[in-house]
C-alpha cells in the first residue's frame, strides 16, 4: 500500500520576537501497512497534540500586559530613547507584531499577563538612547525584570545609578550590567544589596566613585562581579571573601589602595581574579593557596612586594600569571616553574634579581614569557630552548650574561617576537650571527663588554665549549638552591 503522505512542515515565518509562538507539528500517518489498524490512535493522539498547541498559543496572543508595568515601561523608554514615539508605534510592547527590539517578555504566575523579564538597550539593534538620556529609576521597580543591559547609553548628561527602597520585585532580577556609560557617575548605592538574586553584576567603564559598598557581600548569589574600569578608592572589603558562589572577580583600573584581603583566597570557586592598575600594597596573601581552579591572576601595576606564597603550586590551573610593574625587590622563585599549565607569565620591571630559574623549562605549555627590565643576572638557561610552543620572549634590559642558548631554529622561529637587548653580557655564538641584528646582542669574541665574560678562554672559537662550561655551572649552582630550598621547606 502506497504510503500516506505527511502534513508539510511549518513554514510559515513570524516577526522575530522575544515571545515564541510553537510552530504546530504536522499530523503523520503509519507508513507500515502491519501497522494500519493502529493508525486511529496514532491520528488521535496529533489531535490532542495540535489542538494543545493551538490552545496555547492563542491564550499567549489574548495576553495583555500590566497596565502598572505598561505605563512604567513607557517613562523608561521616555527617559532613555528618541528613536520614535513608542507608546505609539507600540501599544503594547510584549505582544507579537508590536513589540520592539531588545525587550522579552513571558507570562509569570496566575494572572493571564505578560511580564517584561529582559531590557537591553545602547547597542544595536537594540533602541539607541537618546542625548540626555539619563537612568530611569523606575526600571527596577518592574517585578519581573531578570535582566537589564545597558551599554553606551549615558554620554553628555551626568546620572547617577539610582535603586529605590527594596521591594520583594527586586528579588527577580539576575542580571544587572552598566557597561561604558561615560556620564554615570556618583556611588554605587547601598541599597544595591537590595537585589539579592543577582547572578551577575557589571558596573564597569563609567565613571563610579566612592567605596566599595559592604552590602555587596550579602549578594550570595553572584557569580560574577566587575567593577572595572572607574574610580573607586579606599580598600578592598574583606567582606568580598563571604561570595562563596563568585567565579570571576574583576576589580582593575581603579584607585584601590591597601592590602589585598587574606578572605578573598577562601572564593575556592574562582577561575578569574583580576585587581591589576591599582595601589594595592603588601603581599600576595598565603590564602591564595586555596584558589585551586584559578585560571587567571592579574596584579600588575600595583606596590605589592614581599615573598610568593610558599602554596603557590597548588594553583595547578593557573594558565595566566600578570604581574608586571610591582616592587618586589626578590629573586624570582623556584616554584613558579610548577606551575605546569601556565601559558603566559608576565613579571617586567618588578625588580628581580638573581638567575633565572631552571625550573621554568617545566613550564612546557608556555607561550609568553616577560621578564624584561628587572635585575637578573647569570646564564640564561638553556632549557628554555626546548620550551616548543614559547612565540613570545623578551628578557631585554637585565645584567644576563654568557652564549645566547637558542639554535638558529628557535632563532628563526621567534624572530622579533624575541627580545634580548640590554644585556651587555650576552652574545650569539658565531653560527647564530645571522640573528644578531634583531636580538640586540653581539657576536660572541667580537665586542669589548662581551669579551670580558669570555677572558677563561680568550678564543671566540670556543664559544661552544664557553656554552657548556657554563650550563655545568649553572646546573650545579641550581642545585645547591634546590638543596637549600628543601631544607627550608
Amino acid at each position: 500500500m502506497a504510503s500516506m503522505k505527511t502534513q508539510p512542515q511549518c513554514r510559515t515565518k513570524r516577526k522575530e520576537t522575544s515571545l515564541h509562538l510553537p510552530c504546530l507539528p504536522p499530523l503523520t500517518f503509519p507508513q507500515d501497512s502491519k501497522n494500519m489498524s493502529l493508525s486511529p490512535l496514532f491520528l488521535l493522539l496529533q489531535l490532542l497534540i495540535f489542538f494543545s498547541l493551538s490552545y496555547t498559543t492563542i491564550s499567549i496572543l489574548s495576553m495583555t500586559m500590566d497596565p502598572f508595568e505598561k505605563e512604567t515601561l513607557f517613562k523608561v523608554m521616555e527617559t532613555l530613547s528618541s528613536d520614535k514615539n513608542w507608546k505609539t508605534s507600540h501599544p503594547e510592547p510584549c505582544n507579537p507584531g508590536s513589540s520592539w527590539p531588545g525587550i522579552e517578555c513571558k507570562p509569570a504566575g496566575k494572572d493571564n499577563h505578560l511580564h517584561v523579564t529582559r531590557l537591553n538597550f545602547g547597542n544595536s539593534p537594540n533602541p539607541t538612547c537618546k542625548k540626555d538620556a539619563t537612568f530611569p529609576p523606575e526600571i527596577l521597580t518592574l517585578p519581573f525584570l531578570e535582566s537589564l543591559f545597558i551599554f553606551n547609553c549615558f554620554k553628555t548628561t551626568k546620572t547617577t545609578l539610582s535603586i529605590f527602597p527594596s521591594k520583594p520585585q527586586h528579588l527577580s532580577l539576575q542580571q544587572l550590567s552598566l557597561k561604558s556609560n561615560a556620564a554615570l557617575v556618583g556611588v554605587i548605592p547601598p541599597l544595591i544589596s537590595s537585589l539579592t538574586s543577582l547572578q551577575v553584576l557589571t558596573l564597569s567603564q563609567n565613571h563610579l566613585f566612592g567605596k566599595i559598598p559592604q552590602g555587596i557581600s550579602s549578594l550570595t548569589s553572584l557569580i560574577h562581579l566587575d567593577l572595572s574600569y572607574n574610580s573607586l578608592t579606599g580598600s578592598i572589603p574583606f567582606q568580598l571573601g563571604m561570595l562563596k558562589s563568585l567565579t570571576g572577580l574583576d576589580l582593575s583600573y581603579n584607585s584601590l589602595s591597601g592590602p589585598i584581603p587574606a578572605p578573598l583566597g577562601h572564593l575556592v570557586l574562582l577561575q578569574k581574579l583580576d585587581l591589576s592598575s591599582n595601589s594595592l600594597t603588601g603581599r600576595i596573601p598565603d590564602t591564595f593557596e586555596n584558589l585551586k581552579v584559578l585560571s587567571f591572576l592579574a596584579l600588575s601595576n600595583n606596590k605589592l612586594s614581599g615573598k610568593f606564597p610558599k602554596g603557590l603550586p597548588n594553583l595547578k590551573n593557573l594558565q595566566y600569571f600578570i604581574m608586571d610593574d610591582n616592587p618586589m625587590f626578590i629573586s624570582l622563585p623556584f616554584q613558579l616553574g610548577r606551575l605546569a599549565k601556565l601559558q603566559e607569565l608576565r613579571l617586567a620591571n618588578s625588580g628581580y634579581s638573581g638567575p633565572i630559574p631552571w625550573s621554568f623549562q617545566w613550564l612546557t605549555n608556555l607561550t609568553t614569557l616577560s621578564l624584561e627590565n628587572n635585575k637578573l643576572s647569570g646564564l640564561i638557561p638553556s632549557g628554555l630552548a626546548q620550551l616548543n610552543r614559547i612565540y613570545h620572549l623578551n628578557l631585554s634590559r637585565n645584567s644576563l650574561g654568557g652564549v645566547v642558548p637558542f639554535n638558529d631554529n628557535f632563532l628563526r622561529r621567534l624572530g622579533r617576537n624575541l627580545d634580548l637587548s640590554g644585556n651587555s653580557g650576552l652574545c650569539l655564538p658565531s653560527s647564530e650571527v645571522t640573528q644578531s641584528d634583531t636580538l640586540g646582542v653581539s657576536i660572541c669574541g667580537t665586542n669589548k663588554t662581551v669579551s670580558t665574560v669570555l677572558q677563561p678562554l680568550r678564543k671566540s672559537s670556543d664559544a661552544d665549549l664557553l656554552h657548556s662550561s657554563q650550563v655545568l655551572t649553572l646546573f650545579f649552582t641550581n642545585l645547591c638552591f634546590w638543596s637549600l630550598y628543601q631544607l627550608l621547606l
